[in-house]
């Protein structure tokens, strides 16, 4: 196995674990990330995201599968089962990510699933009905954004 495809092993079987730390150790200094709902995140909101949602997900389950890897590039499925707490309602999240690395680290991390498909799982049926509309996805982004600078004004970062 490629020591780039161990490194994405176990940044996600300590995303399993629920230790960011763990995962946060994969990352270089100066990480970039960025999905559907957290987009363009620099190095402090992504380590800051990561925190805040290993400490909030009490029954968050991640199943990584299709991982590769070679000295640049990498990829990976994977699969989040949790309960969106502001809905209380559950959430079956199918992702693929791709990786760039440098020095044996994660330099850039791209998560990609169906924003709309979450929305009508997380929100009910408004975010079914809703959840297509760019305005509504734009809604959907401000508050992710919103709840990780308070996250990281409380010092939940460190």
């Amino acid at each position: 196995m490629h020591p780039n495809a161990q490194l994405l092993q176990n940044f996600y079987a300590s995303f399993a674990r629920r230790d960011a730390e763990g995962m946060l150790a994969c990352y270089a200094h100066g990480v970039k990330f960025s999905d559907p709902v957290f987009v363009d995140l620099d190095d402090g909101e992504a380590r800051a995201m990561w925190r805040m949602l290993c400490s909030r997900a009490s029954d968050l389950k991640i199943a990584a599968n299709n991982i590769a890897a070679d000295d640049q590039h990498g990829s990976a499925d994977w699969v989040a089962d949790y309960t969106f707490s502001r809905s209380n309602r559950p959430v079956h999240n199918l992702v693929h990510a791709e990786f760039e690395f440098s020095g044996g680290l994660i330099s850039a991390h791209r998560d990609s699933f169906n924003l709309w498909r979450w929305a009508g799982m997380a929100l009910g049926p408004t975010g079914k009905l809703l959840g297509w509309l760019p305005p509504f996805q734009e809604k959907i982004r401000a508050n992710a954004r919103d709840g990780l600078h308070a996250h990281m004004q409380r010092g939940m970062n460190d």
